[in-house]
């Protein structure tokens, strides 16, 4: 959720702490501050709301000399969004301070006791707990000071720390919340909470692993070992991620941008894995042998959000495909369950940063019962990627906007290679099925990339009609049921219309009572097994005069006699409908949004990666 940006080296800080932070606004937040080391002292500026009211407060120092300092963007938790409440949080000295994400879960008893001693706080965080922790361990060594305090510490941090006391050092550290550390390319060091904020500046990066603390120096970094003070070796890793990846590229928003770079982005997630020519799927880097695979039993897919849909879809795909049972799980509730796991189960944690919280303890228990564990992720060297047995990288690069577009079309790519995988190995597709699977989706890039123009034009058109509606019902059956939940979420999470996807045959157990003339109802009906039954269904809206918005397949005639809005979208491979209908619904979603004047990229009260329970 929230952004923590920090650099020591020899450029100015200012300009660098602003960017970073700006790169990092589509995490969420309400609360914004910057510290920087001036003459001997830590000068701090904190405000309320967007990051453009920070940037105004610091328009008359921004050339100020100082070359170390640190930056957050707060999503609030503990105390409302305030000035007093926005990081950084200081100790009483005003000598030291911490900027943090995560949750610190004893901070209760930790501040009645600190206050017991003699601190004074003034803020309602948890955050500022860890400002005076270390205060009462600091004698001269910052290192043992910040071990020390973080050993009474229950919960998630990710934290940077700076002192007077040691004018070049910053202090990271990490547990249980992303961070990643920049090694420059001509010197200084940078920490940041995800990698768009380091791109500007350096491709060279170390990613913390839980129990962590970092030392950056001007000069370089070094890695210890929370828990034993011991030196740990880190590897540094190169990221092929362009900067400009992460710019709107003449867009307005950077969701429209991520709309359209989804035929890239499927292919990227597709090349080198599998063979047109052969029909062969190629994917060594789930680390499962055949005689594994065939040991399958079960799989389980567990995910958040946009996540869990597209494993509902890939649920249809695999069972249908893989012929192996598949159950699929909210993160957040399969934590909590009576877990039945063992060796024969494969769990499938899903996520786009691979930092997604509840997802993490789902692949930390599973891990623990003894599954198998390969994560399906976006973010190379994420931490669900380290702690995973094996991951299907999907490739989508960056994205920006808090409502996922390309990166669940691409979730959508691996996972439907990923059955096609199993498929071949298990031998349940036979070798021309294969082949031809495999061509309807190398085929599918192209596809998406001639419709957008249309699509984008007609989807407009519909979003006038409909923008000022209060409620909205999508309905789908089969593998399309999921995009109906998908194409909700959508709407609700960026045009704050109220809308709820349903199974298609399950409308008239209940949300058939709530159709009339100022529904709109829209329904995927391609031409599939279900295509008859979906019309059957719409027909039921139809009598009870609800506006129906209908997404078919070209040359279907009937489709415009019950509908009085329709989208027509070409005839691909049954089992590929879900990533093409994803496609108009993401567009409908960004238009009404953008006639209602919501913020479109960072919509109300979202954070793009939910690192808290």
């Amino acid at each position: 959720m929230c952004g923590i940006v920090g650099y020591v080296g020899t450029r100015r800080v200012i300009p660098i702490i602003l960017e970073g932070l700006k790169k990092l606004e589509y995490r969420g937040y309400d609360s914004a501050g910057i510290v920087y080391l001036h003459e001997g002292r830590l000068v701090k500026y904190r405000s309320q709301g967007k990051l453009a009211n920070l940037e105004e407060m610091l328009d008359s120092v921004r050339d100020v000399g100082s070359t170390i300092g640190l930056g957050h963007t707060r999503w609030a938790t503990h105390g409302a969004p305030s000035v007093a409440n926005a990081h950084p949080h200081g100790d009483c000295s005003g000598n030291l301070v911490v900027v943090h994400n995560g949750i610190i879960e004893n901070y209760h008893s930790l501040r009645e006791k600190l206050q017991a001693k003699g601190h004074v706080f003034t803020s309602e965080t948890d955050t500022e707990v860890l400002a005076h922790l270390i205060e009462e361990n600091l004698q001269g060594d910052l290192v043992l000071a910040v071990r020390q305090a973080l050993e009474k510490v229950e919960g998630s941090f990710a934290i940077g720390v700076m002192w007077t006391g040691m004018p070049d050092v910053l202090i990271a550290a990490r547990h249980h919340s992303p961070l990643v550390l920049g090694v420059g390319e001509k010197g200084g060091s940078f920490m940041a909470s995800d990698i768009p904020a380091l791109l500007p500046y350096t491709r060279r990066m170390i990613f913390l692993d839980d129990q962590e603390l970092a030392v950056l120096r001007c000069e370089g970094v070094e890695v210890i070992s929370l828990t034993t003070g011991a030196r740990v070796e880190k590897e540094i890793k190169t990221i092929n991620w362009d900067a400009g990846m992460a710019e709107k590229g003449g867009f307005k928003h950077f969701m429209l941008k991520e709309i359209y770079e989804q035929p890239q982005s499927i292919a990227n997630t597709l090349a080198g894995r599998l063979d047109p020519e052969t029909g062969i799927v190629s994917l060594p880097e789930l680390g499962l042998s055949r005689e594994e695979m065939q040991k399958i039993k079960r799989i389980s897919l567990v995910a958040c959000g946009t996540s869990w849909h597209a494993a509902l879809v890939a649920r249809y795909w695999l069972e249908k495909w893989a012929e192996i049972p598949v159950e699929v799980d909210v993160a957040s509730e399969f934590r909590y369950r009576h877990l039945l796991l063992d060796s024969s189960v494969l769990v499938i944690p899903i996520s786009q940063s691979g930092e997604t919280a509840d997802t993490l303890a789902g692949l930390r228990l599973a891990r623990k019962l003894g599954a198998k564990v390969v994560s399906i992720c976006n973010v190379v060297g994420s931490t669900m990627t380290r702690e995973s047995d094996g991951t299907l990288y999907t490739h989508a690069g960056p994205e920006i906007g808090v409502a996922s577009t390309k990166a669940f079309t691409s979730q959508l790519a691996a996972l439907f290679l990923l059955t096609l995988y199993l498929g071949q190995e298990r031998r349940k597709i036979a070798p021309d099925t294969l082949k031809q699977m495999v061509q309807a989706l190398v085929d599918l890039p192209q596809v998406l990339e001639s419709e957008l123009p249309r699509l984008h034009k007609e989807l407009n058109i519909i979003a006038e009609t409909y923008s000022r509606s209060r409620d909205f019902l999508y309905l789908g059956r089969g593998c399309n049921f999921p995009i109906a939940l998908e194409g909700a979420l959508k709407l609700k999470e960026i045009s704050y219309i109220h809308a709820e996807g349903y199974a298609a045959g399950e409308m008239k157990h209940g949300p058939i009572a709530l159709i009339d003339r100022d529904m709109p109802v829209l329904a995927l009906v391609p031409r599939d097994g279900v295509h008859d039954k979906v019309i059957s269904n719409v027909e039921e809206v139809k009598a009870r005069n609800g506006r129906i918005i209908l997404l078919g397949t070209s040359g279907d005639r009937q489709l415009s006699r019950i509908a009085e809005s329709v989208v027509l979208l070409p005839e691909v491979l049954e089992d590929l409908n879900p990533i093409l209908y994803s496609i108009p619904l993401q567009l409908l979603a960004y238009q009404v949004a953008v006639l209602r004047g919501c913020d479109v990229d960072q919509p109300r009260n979202l954070a793009k990666s939910v690192t808290v329970e």
